[in-house]
């Protein structure tokens, strides 16, 4: 018999979907978070595996931050239950880093603190989507975006944008991809999985073809402080004052103090938006746990000048890395304004052989990649189309160009 095709992406296979409900069953693993469990597998059994996959700092949180936690975790109040929709002094200094930050001003009662940035992402579909309502989606995406808005019952209409375009849709593409079942547009600058940036105008003209069609923006603004090369990331409603109404935002505080493990995120919207999907997290998980809570406060009223080294040193890698695959004949790459991704095409090597084998499609190709020189990249099929990779250069500078170097190596055999 052969394999169902379905669990090549990590999806439940026929043989037990009917113990499993179709819902469930229909969602992919996330590949980012696969392609790092096997990096990580690998390492542990002795091989010299270089993992590109988890858009992870590979820094540690910084200490005043960890010291805050530390003085929390011996308060008894935080050892209790606490208010589902988040404590009030995080929800508070959310709404302070909000104004301070992105020049939005907002009320505590417009956030809603959730476990990391996805539950953030999935409670928002969830209260604004009923069954059949259309979500945009800019694609490349991050790979949770279509699986949280099918599992709110909606349905995503990808809009592609390739690398000759620098991985930015128009208000043209998304005019075109518009329909009496728009109700959404999910917006993300910088991005992840290209670490493409909006200009300005751009974002200001999207927001207010969102505002001329009564569609909503759900704009996710996780990398909001990883920028380069002077490139600014305003966000939406403050340059379309008037979408403030039909618009959420989506952040929080593991990519800008490396706090990925701690799990704090938030949205902030309507009052009535933010009310319903806390009623949904009382039921779903409640409180987030209140120690990563008081961390997360310690870091929004913090200096960031802890921020300021880690970014520093992303651009230096940012830098090597995209000189160093713009050097792979057949490769492409844009390079990145925002984020801790690039996110090249490599679209002239697949069907040229390599090492006996000739990879048509970029996840081929990783595939590739990793059993011939141990180095673990996220294909394109992930966040869209085959026929790209990406890469974090969220990882120490040496291992960053070990990685890249045998991955020159290998794809310079391309025939």
């Amino acid at each position: 018999m052969s394999p169902d095709p379905g669990a090549k992406m990590g999806r439940v296979t026929d043989q037990t979907r009917s113990r499993i409900s179709r819902r469930i069953g229909s969602i992919a693993e996330s590949a980012t978070l696969a392609v790092d469990a096997k990096a990580k597998a690998l390492k542990a059994e002795g091989r010299p595996v270089i993992g590109f996959g988890a858009g992870e700092p590979d820094f540690p949180t910084p200490d005043y931050i960890v010291e805050a936690a530390v003085e929390a975790a011996r308060q008894p109040a935080n050892h209790r239950y606490s208010p589902a929709g988040g404590l009030p002094d995080l929800k508070a200094a959310i709404a302070a880093k909000t104004l301070r930050d992105s020049g939005y001003a907002v009320e505590p009662a417009q956030v809603l603190v959730t476990n990391g940035g996805k539950q953030a992402v999935y409670n928002t579909f969830a209260t604004l989507l009923d069954p059949g309502d259309e979500v945009i989606l800019p694609t490349p995406y991050w790979t949770t975006y279509p699986e949280a808005i099918r599992l709110a019952g909606g349905e995503p209409v990808e809009v592609f944008a390739g690398a000759d375009a620098g991985y930015l849709v128009t208000v043209e593409q998304l005019e075109a991809a518009r329909t009496d079942r728009t109700k959404v547009l999910l917006f993300c600058s910088p991005s992840n999985p290209t670490g493409a940036v909006y200009p300005p105008e751009q974002v200001e003209a999207i927001g207010r073809w969102a505002v001329e069609h009564g569609i909503w923006v759900v704009t996710d603004e996780i990398y909001e402080h990883l920028l380069y090369d002077g490139a600014q990331a305003p966000s939406m409603p403050v340059l379309v004052p008037e979408l403030a109404d039909t618009c959420v935002v989506l952040n929080g505080v593991a990519k800008t103090y490396a706090m990925t493990g701690w799990r704090v995120g938030w949205m902030i919207g309507p009052k009535d938006v933010v009310k319903a999907a806390t009623n949904l997290q009382s039921h779903a998980t409640s409180n987030v746990a209140n120690v990563s809570q008081r961390a997360a406060v310690a870091a929004l009223q913090g200096s960031l000048d802890a921020v300021d080294e880690m970014r520093a040193a992303f651009d230096r890698r940012r830098r090597t890395m995209v000189e160093m695959l713009d050097a792979i004949e057949g490769v492409t790459c844009p390079v990145p304004q925002g984020a801790f991704y690039a996110y090249p095409s490599v679209e002239g090597l697949l069907g040229k052989e390599i090492r006996g084998r000739r990879p048509q499609t970029s996840a081929e190709l990783a595939a590739l990649i990793l059993d011939e020189v141990e180095v673990a990249v996220v294909p394109g099929e992930a966040f869209g189309p085959s026929g790209y990779l990406r890469l974090s250069y969220a990882l120490g500078d040496e291992d960053l160009k070990e990685g890249v170097g045998r991955i020159q190596a290998l794809l310079g055999e391309a025939r």
